[in-house]
């Protein structure tokens, strides 16, 4: 029996939603991913105006939301990888 090399290619990014309470990304591959927005507390808190202002970033490898200072990628996103909770909100 032999295996056949498969390439494995990085997930991008082609669509990005941003709902009061979910984040999702349609990925160029036909897969959907969403999660909510607790996941990513600048977004969550941010308004509607500043989380529609994002740009795909490495041709679909990330998300960057300039305004907000929040960068998400995809391969973190399937992952699991929430965003990193800062000193102060670990401590509350």
């Amino acid at each position: 029996m032999s295996a056949i090399p498969v390439e494995a290619a990085e997930p991008l990014a082609s669509e990005v939603f941003v709902s009061e309470d979910e984040l999702s990304v349609h990925l160029v591959d036909g897969r959907k991913i969403s999660v909510p927005l607790v996941w990513f507390p600048r977004l969550l808190h941010g308004s509607r105006e500043q989380r529609n202002r994002f740009e795909l970033i490495g041709e679909g490898e990330g998300i960057h939301w300039e305004e907000l200072d929040e960068d998400i990628s995809v391969a973190g996103l399937l992952r699991g990888v929430r965003a990193a909770q800062s000193s102060s909100q670990s401590a509350a």
